[in-house]
C-alpha cells in the first residue's frame, strides 16, 4: 500500500514532500489549511508514505454501525462530547492510555474561512505533554510540508506566531477559505 500511495502522490498527482515526519510515538499534528474534502485524501496518502499510524478524533456517534469500523480502521478515536466533560482533559487521557497516539486535527476547526484558529490543539498538547508537528497542504506548490516537533511553551501568543509563520504563503485547495 505504501508503494501504491507513493505512486499516486508523487507520480500521478505530481506532489512533493518537504521535510520528514519525526519518528515519535506521541504528538499533536496540526494540518492546515483545511479547505476541502480533498485534504482527507491527501492526508491518507501522506500517512501511508511516511509510514506512521496517525489518529483523529470524532464525535462518538460516528463510530456506531454501519461505518464505525471504517473510522476506527482509519485511525479514528471516539470522543463523547455530549457530557459536560472537559474535551482537552478527555483527549489528554487518551494520550496517557496509549503507548502510541499521534493526533491529527485542523486548527481551523472547519473547512470554511475563519478569522482565527481554535486553540484546542495547543491546550491538548500542553495537557498531554507532547510536541506539536505542523503539516501544511500547499495546493499552490503541490507539496506537503512537515515541521520538526515543537513543544508548546507558556507563551501562547509567541507560539501562535511561530505556527502562523510556518503556514505563511501556503495555499489551500480553495484559497479563499484559508487563513
Amino acid at each position: 500500500m505504501r508503494a501504491l500511495a507513493s505512486f499516486i502522490y508523487f507520480r500521478l498527482m505530481g506532489w512533493k514532500q518537504k521535510g520528514s515526519f519525526p519518528n515519535i510515538p506521541k504528538c499533536v499534528i496540526i494540518v492546515a489549511p483545511h479547505t476541502s474534502w480533498v485534504d482527507f485524501v491527501i492526508g491518507l496518502l501522506i500517512r501511508k508514505i511516511v509510514n506512521q499510524k496517525i489518529n483523529f478524533i470524532g464525535k462518538k456517534s460516528l463510530f456506531k454501525p454501519p461505518f464505525g469500523w471504517l473510522f476506527r480502521y482509519l485511525g479514528g478515536t471516539p470522543v463523547d462530547r455530549s457530557k459536560n466533560e472537559d474535551t482537552v482533559a478527555s483527549i489528554s487521557r487518551i494520550f496517557d492510555s496509549r503507548e502510541e497516539f499521534r493526533l491529527s486535527l485542523s486548527p481551523e476547526g472547519t473547512r470554511k474561512k475563519v478569522d482565527k484558529w481554535r486553540s484546542g490543539f495547543y491546550y491538548i498538547a500542553k495537557a498531554a505533554k507532547v510536541p506539536i508537528v505542523m503539516v501544511a497542504f500547499d495546493f499552490g506548490k503541490k507539496e506537503v510540508k512537515i515541521s520538526d516537533p515543537i513543544w508548546p511553551t507558556d507563551d501562547k501568543e509567541a507560539d501562535f506566531r511561530t505556527y502562523m509563520e510556518f503556514y505563511k504563503g501556503v495555499e489551500g485547495k480553495i484559497p479563499e477559505y484559508g487563513v
